[in-house]
């Protein structure tokens, strides 16, 4: 196992047990949850502990307030109990942002265990309820990187799920938290410690455990192949360290045809290139990873749940570094498809890195590709970091994508691509310009030019990731870095069967 998967593993997901009966004051945690409707019935005060006492707490707090109360009962424990109101029928959103501001409320605490008691609703309602809570509070329980030389030990060991009817199949929920750790542990991870080879390591480690198929394209092959786009980035790093990466996910064990092929940008460092960033735009640029490491989890998450569809996942991993062998404003490069590109900007690397990659995906005929890309500034500016932007070659798809944003709560918002924006992009010296200069609208155009590189009748979306880091945190997420997109993914292909739904346009 290499070292960075071992330090991932670390970080043990807390030990969750299902109570089915009711709680008393002896048997509640050592700090609670405890979440009623936002409107409660007279009736349920008397089935609390201290119950008169919470709802006269409850009166005093604003309208509003996550928590509504805070207490502590009078048994031998001195319980800590959050109460929280809150309507079932909200957005998902809303809710799993209420999941983690309880979550953070309690983790003050800090003694280790945590109880969710979720009363008062019907059993869908709960079963929702406790699914999301559990959400919160496993991201919450993930410790994140830190190189301090004090180790910080995680605050929530121990999670308890009480009052429930029937026990719950808790398996999309952990499948769902472990693959948006992976995507936090790997976008917080300085350069230094996730360069290229070590990045290439831990994926070729983690496919040797969960039993895919690993193929490494390094800078001879790739250059034997002629995947000039990607190359041109990649010629400005030290060593040959760079290179795109195969992974497949085969249910049966055959070698089988894909039927969905997932894609993710991974400049594990990006200066800018020889159109140096300033150090305010520079300072953040490990994460520029994320796409991959966004496509990778949702990957362990799929085979975590055991899908019966064949998966691809292809990583386009290298840094953008400027020097004397880096590549240059008015380059011609041609990508593996044959196109050529005339490089304008060199920060605009991803879409670059992503051409190729995309190339190669199409090669195997992929009922549908996704691909995940920190991608462009201008979607930031377009959509905030609260969404992030969706493209398609699928317009008819466009209100399934936002479906399963508002479902997931992990909202996105569609933005239109197609042949009319690439007349930004016309070039009198190649087939097409990598960018505009003018700058405008370049979340679509750079959609617009990763279309290009999209293999014929092979559905295809691509996902913007300008909610990959939110001060505060995001939804459920307590952390900077979001971990944004594998919660939106598995509610695309797995509820919303983006494969059928796309064969059937």
């Amino acid at each position: 196992m290499s070292a960075l998967l071992a330090e991932f593993r670390k970080s043990h997901p807390p030990k969750v047990t299902q109570v089915t009966e009711s709680p008393t004051s002896k048997s509640l945690a050592v700090i609670d949850l405890l979440v009623l409707p936002s409107t409660v019935p007279v009736s349920l005060w008397g089935k609390l502990p201290q119950g008169k006492n919470m709802q006269a707490l409850m009166r005093r707090k604003a309208a509003g307030s996550v928590p509504a109360a805070f207490t502590r009962l009078s048994n031998k424990r001195q319980t800590a109990v959050f109460v929280g109101k809150v309507d079932a029928a909200a957005e998902a959103f809303d809710l799993l942002s209420f999941g983690r501001k309880m979550v953070s409320a309690a983790t003050t605490e800090k003694a280790g265990t945590l109880g969710i008691w979720v009363l008062g609703f019907d059993e869908a309602e709960q079963e929702k309820l406790v699914e999301l809570l559990l959400s919160a509070a496993m991201a919450a329980a993930f410790v994140m990187p830190a190189f301090k030389s004090k180790v910080q030990p995680a605050q929530i060991k121990n999670i308890r799920l009480l009052g429930l009817n029937d026990r719950l199949d808790l398996s999309r929920v952990t499948a769902e938290a472990e693959g948006n750790n992976l995507v936090r542990f790997l976008t917080a991870l300085p350069a230094n410690k996730l360069d290229a080879n070590a990045y290439a390591g831990l994926i070729k480690a983690m496919a040797a455990k969960e039993g895919w198929q690993f193929k490494k394209f390094g800078v001879g092959e790739l250059t034997k192949m002629g995947a000039g786009a990607f190359l041109a980035v990649a010629q400005g790093n030290a060593d040959d360290s760079a290179s795109i990466i195969r992974l497949r996910y085969r249910p049966t064990g055959k070698t089988t045809k894909p039927t969905l092929s997932l894609v993710g940008k991974g400049i594990i460092f990006d200066t800018g290139g020889t159109n140096l960033k300033p150090f305010a735009s520079m300072l953040d640029m490990h994460i520029d990873m994320g796409g991959s490491a966004v496509a990778l989890g949702s990957l362990l998450t799929l085979s975590r749940l055991g899908s019966d569809m064949p998966v691809d996942c292809w990583l386009a991993i290298t840094e953008n570094r400027t020097g004397p062998t880096a590549y240059k404003s008015q380059d011609i490069v041609t990508a593996l498809n044959g196109k050529t590109i005339q490089t304008i900007h060199t920060d605009a690397e991803g879409r670059m890195a992503l051409a190729d990659t995309l190339v190669l995906a199409s090669k195997d005929k992929p009922q549908v590709i996704i691909d995940y890309a920190t991608l462009t500034g201008a979607c930031v500016n377009a959509v905030t970091t609260r969404y992030s932007g969706v493209f398609t070659n699928q317009p008819d798809l466009h209100p399934v994508l936002r479906k399963s944003g508002r479902d997931s709560g992990e909202r996105v918002w569609p933005f239109p691509i197609g042949k009319e924006f690439l007349e930004e992009l016309k070039s009198e010296t190649a087939d097409l310009k990598q960018c505009s200069p003018s700058g405008g609208g370049d979340h679509i155009l750079a959609a617009s030019f990763l279309q290009e590189f999209v293999g014929k009748n092979i559905a295809w979306v691509h996902v913007d990731l300008s909610a990959c880091m939110r001060k505060g945190g995001l939804a459920h997420v307590p952390t900077e870095i979001t971990g944004f997109g594998v919660r939106f993914s598995m509610n695309l292909i797995l509820d919303k069967d983006l494969v059928h739904a796309a064969s059937s346009l």
